[in-house]
């Protein structure tokens, strides 16, 4: 990474190694008609129609700006639909990068999820891993299979030091492993950069003790490297061990600890994809069969050819320190903004985005009152900003209908790469500032259309309790006049 001094000290901001060449225009809506869209949203920022958002961190998957030679690289896309050169230039950038012989693309990373879960995960089997994702989760459960989650005690710490969060606790797994008959393990997982506590990474010693385990035992162990590009960066600057090695060298020994490695090209090479890298041959074909099934031929898996051009050269340019520094650069700029405004925050800064830690910041609210999915809209009505929630909303009922409460409740505001200006970023946190000083107007959701599965992304939608977002649209109007 360059290394960019400033005259004076407290001037330090991150600094883009990029310029902008392209523009989209943003519209902040007034107050009354953020209010309106909420309320028609049923207070669920899925709903919100784009055009009603004025900074989107809801997510930075398929939203992160192309570079120019990611642009021109799709005016050469083969679209043959066998045997495209496009796809051959893509397995060997991932054979390269990777060090992995076997490639199966899909269209983005929950369907690299379904494929895995569909060849290993039986009714009965077990998952460890260090922490879920949504849809993985489903997936899991979907096919009959239990999750056991098994991050380090330091990853469910809202405020710590710890730099590696997202570590698997080596020891609950030889445990876990031992307690279940041979062969109930499907696979051990790991995600690089665990999404629902925070974007916080693993370092590259976990994954080798991990490695150690798995050999012992005899059990695969699967890479979600969809935030690998974050978890690298944090790699190279948090662990001493790792300091004078290239990102292109610590890819390639993340990856030497893996059977198989899928990712979101959403996330990961900043297109619009997926895909499944795979060490053995025998796993390869187990899994092959289900691309024509259920994505598409094997030589495009349901993406468009000119995305797995993107792609291909996204992919090189995460090998850059400059080019994967800035996600986590801005991120950890934005954190320690509103720390200094006494605002809850998950720390150690995480990738993918900012985490508000909705416990503290609403803690008047009660869980079963969705206190994430309530300062989520609370937010969007302070400032057109639109996050997700990251709690108990974003979790699945049990099968008696019982309502597991999340482990937290956040709100994310992801920072998509190259997307969002410092002055935006600032005019987030001026906005979070102004509502956790009246955090207490906020109340809590309730359901009144509630999907089954996965019911923060379908149409789920909630109704506020009290009355409140009136209330907090009048503060609003009576601290900041006819401003927007």
């Amino acid at each position: 990474m360059a290394k960019v001094g400033f005259y004076k000290d407290e001037n330090v901001v991150p600094l883009e190694m990029h310029k902008v060449r392209i523009v989209q225009k943003l519209t902040l809506p007034p107050l009354e008609q953020r209010l309106a869209c909420i309320q028609g949203a049923g207070y669920n920022t899925f709903l919100l129609q784009n055009a009603d958002v004025f900074l989107d961190m809801l997510t930075d998957s398929g939203v992160n700006a192309m570079s120019d030679q990611q642009q021109a690289a799709m005016m050469v896309a083969d679209d043959s639909y066998a045997g495209s050169s496009t796809f051959t230039r893509l397995a060997a950038k991932l054979r390269d990068i990777f060090g992995m012989q076997h490639f199966l693309p899909a269209h983005q990373g929950r369907a690299c999820e379904h494929i895995l879960a569909k060849v290993f995960v039986a009714p009965g089997s077990v998952v460890p891993m260090n922490y879920h994702f949504t849809t993985t989760k489903a997936h899991i459960t979907v096919q009959g299979g239990i999750v056991e989650e098994l991050v380090v005690a330091e990853g469910l710490a809202v405020t710590s030091a710890e730099p590696f969060k997202g570590n698997m606790d080596c020891e609950r797994l030889a445990d876990c492993i031992q307690r279940y008959t041979p062969g109930k393990i499907a696979f051990v997982r790991v995600e690089a950069g665990t999404n629902l506590i925070g974007g916080q990474p693993f370092s590259l010693q976990n994954l080798r003790d991990v490695r150690e385990v798995c050999d012992r035992f005899g059990v695969m162990l699967v890479m979600d490297a969809s935030l690998l590009a974050d978890n690298l960066h944090f790699v190279k600057t948090r662990e001493e061990a790792c300091r004078d090695m290239s990102i292109r060298d610590i890819t390639r020994a993340m990856a030497d600890c893996c059977d198989i490695l899928y990712f979101s090209a959403r996330k990961l090479g900043c297109a619009r994809g997926g895909g499944i890298c795979i060490r053995s041959e025998a796993h390869y074909r187990a899994m092959r069969g289900l691309v024509p099934l259920f994505e598409g031929f094997l030589t495009y898996g349901g993406m468009s050819v000119r995305e797995m051009e993107a792609m291909t050269v996204g992919l090189e340019e995460t090998m850059d320190a400059d080019v994967i520094s800035q996600g986590p650069q801005f991120i950890g700029f934005m954190v320690d903004e509103l720390v200094k405004r006494g605002v809850p925050v998950i720390t150690p800064a995480g990738g993918l985005g900012c985490h508000i830690d909705a416990m503290r910041f609403v803690d008047h609210i009660p869980q079963t009152q969705y206190p994430a999915g309530a300062l989520a809209a609370a937010l969007y009505i302070a400032g057109g900003i639109r996050g997700m929630e990251r709690g108990t909303l974003s979790e699945q009922r049990a099968p008696d209908g019982s309502e597991p409460l999340a482990s937290m409740e956040l709100v994310r505001l992801a920072l998509p790469r190259r997307v969002f200006t410092l002055s935006q970023v600032l005019f987030a946190v001026d906005r979070l500032e102004w509502l956790y000083k009246h955090r207490r107007l906020i109340g809590g959701l309730e359901w009144s259309e509630e999907p089954e599965i996965l019911r923060f992304f379908f149409y789920g939608r909630l109704t506020p309790k009290g009355g409140w977002s009136e209330k907090l649209a009048h503060q609003f109007r009576k601290d900041f006049g006819d401003c927007l």
